[in-house]
């Protein structure tokens, strides 16, 4: 058990791996539960490099004593009452991250914890915090915070990138179904969890290429070479890929939907639910590449500002401090 001013031990889950490769940046040291045959109660690091997280079996993190619990999902909340024997919110501290978006209503979904005044729930982005019914449980944001790949932007290829996962069964919600379009004005690669089943519905003036998943960093340089990155969902939280392509100093075309007209300046490439300008922004920047390399720089510029790595830890820690002090 952590004293004041020592590192924490934390319970969480690997559910998000791009946000929890940012979390555990922190100085506090974090346990990840395993089980027999993994899963999604279990996977551990599931084969990230994460130095400072800790797999525990199951039926050891009694043992391991956490300090604080970070919950996900609502299912999270029996899973810690069983196998610590302690109730969240009660006998442990904890903190319930909401990454998505309201469903299916966007303004009047309740949230799960809504009647749990004992605890936070810390949204990814103040749209969400906006969009749920949050009821009597505190809420705060803590913005996205991204470890910074570099500014590995070459456009050599004249081509867009999209990072969707499972693009065929999300569809709209992503806005798979607007990839023809921009196809229609250069080759789109799709890089993604199940991208490999996309099958473009008709045909188009280039290709929609699917290519599939790649691990993280082969998947940065492969993006980087990409001359734009298109950002085309309707209804999600605000993309992690969309900030790792502006790090990478990647002019953006995106829809102005959810955090994304926060996110998104206008010198970095393009925002606007109007899906005719954006093609035709698209096109021009495949054809002029050192606009697309200047606008790249403006979005390198905005995200490293406003979502670096060092302030992403720096309000987890406070929060995760004042959690543990209660």
């Amino acid at each position: 058990m952590a004293t004041t001013g020592e590192p924490l031990a934390i319970l969480l889950w690997h559910v998000h791996g791009s946000w929890t490769t940012s979390f555990v940046q922190g100085r506090h040291r974090c346990l990840l539960p395993t089980l027999r045959g993994g899963g999604p109660w279990g996977r551990g690091r599931g084969g990230r490099d994460w130095p400072s997280a800790q797999e525990v079996p199951a039926a050891r993190l009694r043992e391991a004593e956490p300090d604080v619990v970070v919950l996900q999902r609502p299912e999270e909340l029996e899973l810690v009452e069983r196998w610590l024997g302690r109730r969240p919110g009660f006998d442990i501290p904890a903190v319930y991250v909401e990454h998505n978006t309201p469903r299916p209503q966007a303004a009047t979904t309740r949230h799960p914890l809504a009647e749990r005044a004992d605890i936070p729930i810390v949204h990814v982005t103040h749209f969400n915090e906006l969009m749920w019914d949050n009821g009597r449980a505190p809420t705060l944001v803590v913005p996205h915070g991204i470890v910074d790949p570099g500014p590995l932007y070459t456009g050599e290829l004249p081509h867009g990138v999209a990072l969707i996962n499972e693009p065929v069964r999300r569809g709209r919600i992503t806005g798979t179904d607007l990839l023809p379009r921009f196809a229609q004005m250069g080759q789109v690669d799709l890089y993604g969890i199940g991208a490999e089943e996309y099958v473009a519905p008709e045909p188009t003036a280039h290709p929609v290429r699917p290519i599939g998943d790649l691990a993280q960093a082969r998947l940065h340089e492969q993006m980087a070479r990409r001359r734009v990155y298109l950002h085309t969902a309707r209804w999600t939280s605000l993309g992690l890929s969309l900030l790792e392509a502006m790090h990478l100093a990647m002019p953006v075309v995106a829809l102005a939907t959810t955090e994304a007209v926060a996110a998104v300046p206008p010198e970095a490439g393009a925002i606007s639910a109007d899906v005719a300008e954006l093609t035709a922004r698209f096109r021009e920047l495949l054809h002029e590449p050192d606009l697309a390399a200047l606008a790249g720089k403006s979005a390198r510029e905005f995200a490293t500002e406003h979502y670096g790595i060092d302030a992403f830890v720096r309000r987890w820690d406070a929060l995760l401090t004042e959690l543990a002090a209660r």
